[in-house]
């Protein structure tokens, strides 16, 4: 039984003390595919060393995290080019709109979105989708891109049914992490009206663990307690769980 985290940030600073303790917690977990997206420039360093020292399980993204849009934000897009011509990705994120904490950037936010989804169908990388409230500002950039070979991971999903049916009818899987296990996460309510064939596992480590570890340091060892949650929610088994969904990142990240 093979278990894919698709959004996990191991080379965080929450892991400087036992990273690799950490990583092979998941690998003893049977997490054996670890999808890992970028934040800004400040943190490609540490990203190639998590590669070269995990050079199997350890896939890369690039991108600039949309509450990392500043006023430097061109040089951090120009960061994110140079990394596509000199390194191998497996996709462009996290990328997106978040207005949780401010809207000072919400221009440049939606700026860089578009510049790197164009980005994304130039290099045909699937891209993984930050939106914290941001709904529709992130649907009116999607909806732009209709019909276009875009595609990719909405990451973190939060929304209601009706916003889940648009993000897979854009061409957009839904990552699931530890808010399902969440007795307020809401979309354990109707995630198995959305087919099994559109989601992924994540953790968002070292934020956002599941149920029994809620409030602590998430990590990717944590991904099996998801898998168990969406086993109940889609009446099926764990491995059923883990089989699809790692099928699903398969086919996403083509890797």
């Amino acid at each position: 039984m093979i278990f894919t985290d698709t959004h996990t940030h191991l080379y965080s600073e929450a892991f400087e003390e036992d990273q690799k303790e950490m990583m092979q917690r998941a690998i003893d977990a049977g997490v054996e595919r670890f999808f890992v997206p970028a934040i800004d420039s400040a943190y490609t360093p540490a990203m190639l060393d998590l590669k070269r020292n995990y050079p199997q399980q350890v896939h890369l993204m690039t991108g600039l995290h949309p509450t990392h849009v500043k006023e430097n934000y061109l040089e951090e897009l120009a960061h994110v080019q140079e990394m596509l011509s000199k390194e191998t990705f497996v996709a462009i994120g996290e990328i997106g709109v978040d207005l949780y904490w401010s809207d000072e950037f919400k221009k440049q936010q939606i700026e860089a979105f578009h510049t790197q989804i164009k980005w994304s169908i130039e290099h045909d990388l699937p891209i993984a989708i930050h939106c914290r409230d941001a709904f529709d500002e992130v649907f009116e950039v999607l909806e732009t891109y209709r019909g276009s070979s875009l595609n990719g991971i909405f990451h973190c999903f939060t929304g209601n049914l009706e916003q889940a049916q648009l993000a897979v009818d854009l061409k957009m899987s839904l990552g699931i992490g530890g808010v399902a296990t969440f007795k307020n996460g809401k979309i354990d309510k109707f995630l198995n009206e959305i087919d099994l064939e559109h989601i992924v596992l994540e953790t968002d480590a070292p934020y956002l663990a599941p149920v029994p570890y809620r409030g602590k340091r998430n990590e990717s060892a944590y991904i099996p307690l998801v898998a168990r949650k969406l086993a109940e929610i889609y009446n099926t088994s764990i491995e059923h769980i883990a089989k699809v969904t790692t099928l699903n990142s398969t086919k996403i990240f083509g890797v």
